[in-house]
């Protein structure tokens, strides 16, 4: 099937899982960006339209747009694998609709990023593993935030809780993903971008946090699979980077504790925030989360977004459109 066009459908993610700072990441089913990508005979990437919010605005600059450093990279390891001479080149034309808002700490830019590799892909007749397409949309992580983390793009490409063995080399996995584990987001309407986030953290900690921190990720990876919720629950907790950043997201530890008092396992700062996650138990629980989360924000001076998804166990999905 000789495609030229498709549409891509791109999820947020939720990374770091409270203990898994770098290493852990889930799929959401709401909110997602939406890409239309075609092949194009004319060498070279363009961004032809991009629609976005109100609220926030993209570099008019391709090459500071992470879809753009994405699928250069795609492009450049495709035309080398060809031999592709100078007049045999190809390009790619780009309309993207950002549903996910950029600094939301729900994995804007890792969706653009994991989005346009996925669909490049495809359009090419699949010449590139999962974890190759990981590695190039780590490049536009890159250009966000200046460290190529995939603890967002993961999750978004391969779907499901995804955990990172290790980055060199780079190994990645897929864990289990109980059926009725839930999540409820609020984004408060601030940005903190992740570079920042990232500057304000120790370089050093003490073993005791670190050797509570590593129990903490064994168990909640045991709970997955076990599908034991009250493990779970128990392994959600951060003592190494939640303590600092929680300063500046407003109500941090009231949303926690009035959420966990209706019934959430646990949560945490989602990324580098401002957004907050709780997971459940259940939709009927994931509901009643996200409305405690309303009723906390509501008497602030600060806009906010909530969200409430299953977890996304197929991650990028796409249409053909010729």
């Amino acid at each position: 099937m000789n495609m030229k066009g498709i549409k891509i459908f791109s999820p947020a993610t939720v990374a770091n899982l409270s203990c898994g700072f770098d290493v852990i990441g889930l799929a959401l089913e709401i909110p997602v960006d939406e890409i239309f990508l075609y092949k194009s005979n004319n060498p070279g990437i363009r961004i032809n339209k991009i629609i976005h919010g109100t609220s926030f605005s993209l570099p008019n600059d391709p090459k500071k747009n992470v879809v753009f450093v994405a699928l250069q990279s795609l492009l450049k390891k495709y035309q080398q694998q060809q031999k592709f001479d100078r007049e045999k080149k190809i390009g790619f034309e780009i309309e993207l609709i950002k549903n996910i808002h950029p600094g939301s700490g729900i994995g804007s830019s890792a969706a653009s990023a994991a989005g346009i590799v996925f669909g490049a892909n495809i359009l090419l007749g699949k010449p590139f593993s999962t974890m190759q397409l990981i590695r190039f949309a780590m490049e536009g992580e890159r250009l966000a935030s200046g460290t190529a983390h995939a603890d967002n793009v993961a999750p978004a490409i391969m779907g499901g809780v995804t955990l990172v063995r290790s980055y060199k080399p780079l190994d990645i996995t897929r864990l289990h993903t109980p059926n009725e584990l839930w999540i409820s987001i609020i984004h408060p309407q601030i940005e903190i971008k992740t570079s920042d986030a990232r500057e304000i953290l120790k370089q050093k900690i003490l073993m005791t946090d670190a050797i509570r921190q590593w129990g903490n990720i064994g168990a909640l990876v045991a709970g997955l699979y076990q599908e034991n919720y009250e493990l779970i629950s128990r392994s959600l907790e951060d003592v190494i980077v939640e303590p600092i950043r929680a300063m500046l997201i407003p109500a941090f530890y009231e949303l926690k504790i009035r959420c966990k008092e209706i019934g959430a396992l646990g949560g945490g700062i989602s990324g580098s925030g401002p957004s907050v996650f709780m997971l459940s138990k259940g939709n009927h629980t994931a509901k009643a989360v996200t409305q405690v989360m309303n009723h906390v924000y509501s008497p602030l001076k600060v806009d906010y977004k909530t969200y409430t998804s299953p977890i996304n166990k197929q991650g990028v999905k796409w249409d053909e459109i010729f």
